[in-house]
């Protein structure tokens, strides 16, 4: 493949550009036909940590190579939350090592967003050799991974973590922890949780040993302001072992000191059958925890079914799970058309408006194209509405996917989603023989929905998507190598990466008074990084998308 020539502006050299693409007084085409005002800003800046290098004729790291290096390339996969009653957020995302992204290597950034500004990009601290000061493994881990984050009420912000030592063998060493971490200052600096104690750690495990693999780590703070439980955090998590998985969780009750011992969500495998994941916890605007959950055949990886269980009671007990849908879900794990890995199936959320109200999101696959689907609950999740498809396009078949659902103050619900409606332009960030092309390269749309009390409805009465990206962008970028290393962020951890790329599993989504805001990739930004070709590389970056709740209209 050839790049085209291509003019760039770089704001330093060496780092990745920190670009502001604002259109505050302007106005975007949406995914169907509308416009309205939004603004977008890279949010990725290049930042200096601890990483461990791949050496020649390997695949993965080695134990005891860690050094200080740059976090220039890919920014993978995001998550962002927004401080009660501001316009500051801290945004988190997968964050790869210098050109050695084909072999999936990175480690946990965050993104410092004052007053809606992108300010600053870091490491999240703690789990590699620099901050943790030793190349002793554990406490230093090869790779840190999963974002997400949210806030307490007194403006600290938490992750759960995980990580973990990519052997891809069944080596005899520690493979992976859960960890939690939580910043006072908006993400500049991070500290461990819990005492400096994992929640969990199964040792002697590898990626590919059969048994205690633990996975989809997910994060929710109580911050309901006079709540019985405002400001306590909970941590939930999957421990594979083959089909078998277990949901686990602990609380903390003292912003994060310390963590409960870690208890088992019971799921009744007759009912959900045994493979359980995609946890997500949720909290509404009485304290009620909710968590929903993904389940799988044990044959198969299709379909899954969605269900969803609460706690009243700070998670001592729960209620039986409901089911919300079935979902179609593609075995193969990637789109047509397409190198990269799908995403997780569902995203959830609750009130912090209404008790009892919370909403769920999916992506569903009819065996032609995916779709997004929206089903509600306003009684505490005792029953869901029959799902609405959230995509509004009527034309041929397109992938619309990685959907993710938000819920904001004064009853704002949005839906966003990665949109291949639109075929690919003629632009110089777009691979040459990718011009043209339907159903390949990627937008990002929004759907805003309103709750006044009866539940949620799309703003306007019927479903207008709108896209709140400048810029399509192609996800076959970076086709650049450098010293003949692929570019590529791969799951496949191969070089080059021919399959199995990776673009993340979802992206963020917060609703503040003012706005609704996103954070999603895009490679349309060059980067000062120069590949082999002699031209910038094209990785991916993180943009933080600006939608004014106004742009709705009264009351939303």
């Amino acid at each position: 493949m050839s790049t085209r020539s291509i003019t760039a502006v770089f704001l330093a050299a060496g780092l990745i550009a920190f670009l502001l693409v604002s259109r505050a007084a302007g106005l975007a085409a949406s995914a169907s036909s509308t416009s309205f005002p939004f603004t977008n800003q890279v949010a990725t800046k290049a930042f200096q940590g601890g990483g461990y290098p791949v050496p020649a004729g390997s695949t993965a790291p080695l134990a005891g190579t860690c050094r200080l290096g740059q976090y220039n390339a890919n920014a993978s996969e995001s998550w962002i939350a927004v401080r009660p009653g501001t316009e500051d957020l801290v945004g988190t995302s997968k964050v790869f090592f210098e050109k050695f992204s084909t072999f999936y290597d990175f480690h946990l950034g965050s993104y410092t967003i004052l007053n809606g500004r992108p300010s600053a990009s870091n490491i999240v601290q703690g789990y590699e050799c620099i901050s943790t000061g030793t190349q002793a493994i554990p406490p230093s881990w090869m790779n840190n991974t999963d974002p997400n984050v949210d806030f307490d009420t007194q403006g600290r912000a938490y992750q759960v973590t995980l990580p973990f030592n990519p052997w891809w063998t069944n080596h005899l060493r520690p493979d992976a922890a859960i960890g939690v971490s939580y910043t006072d200052d908006m993400g500049k600096t991070w500290r461990a949780g819990n005492g400096g104690k994992y929640l969990d750690r199964v040792p002697n495990q590898s990626s590919k040993t059969i048994g205690g693999v633990e996975d989809k780590q997910w994060i929710a703070v109580n911050h309901i302001p006079g709540n019985a439980f405002q400001d306590h955090v909970y941590a939930m998590w999957a421990v594979f072992n083959g089909f078998a998985v277990e949901v686990r969780y602990a609380i903390s009750r003292d912003r994060g000191q310390a963590f409960s011992p870690v208890r088992k969500l019971t799921i009744p495998a007759n009912q959900t059958g045994p493979a359980v994941t995609y946890v997500y916890p949720a909290i509404d605007a009485a304290g009620t925890v909710y968590v929903a959950v993904a389940a799988f055949p044990p044959c198969c990886v299709t379909p899954a079914t969605l269900y969803v269980t609460r706690s009243t009671d700070d998670g001592q007990t729960w209620s039986p799970f409901v089911k919300v849908a079935t979902v179609g879900v593609l075995a193969s794990g990637q789109l047509p058309n397409t190198t990269f890995r799908d995403g997780i199936v569902e995203s959830f959320t609750a009130s912090p408006t209404h008790a009892g109200h919370a909403y769920m999101v999916w992506e569903e696959w009819d065996g032609t194209d995916m779709d997004i689907l929206f089903s509600q609950s306003t009684d505490g999740g005792e029953t869901w509405t029959a799902p609405i498809k959230v995509n509004d396009n009527s034309a041929e078949p397109t992938d619309q996917f990685q959907p993710t659902v938000a819920a904001g103050p004064n009853g704002a619900v949005a839906v966003a989603f990665y949109d291949r409606r639109q075929a690919c332009p003629n632009e110089p960030w777009i691979i040459d023989e990718h011009v043209g092309l339907t159903n390949f390269c990627i937008d990002v749309s929004l759907q805003a929905f309103k709750d006044s009390g009866n539940g949620a409805v799309p703003v306007g009465g019927r479903l207008r998507n709108v896209r709140i990206n400048e810029f399509t962008w192609d996800p076959e970028q970076p086709e650049q190598t450098i010293e003949g290393i692929d570019q590529m962020a791969c799951s496949a951890h191969e070089n080059p990466c021919t399959q199995r790329s990776f673009i993340g599993d979802y992206f963020g989504l917060a609703i503040s008074v003012k706005n609704i805001y996103a954070l999603f990739v895009s490679t349309r930004y060059p980067s000062t990084v120069t590949g082999d070709d002699g031209g910038a590389v094209h990785y991916q970056v993180q943009v933080l998308a600006t939608v004014p709740r106004s742009v709705f209209g009264r009351g939303y």
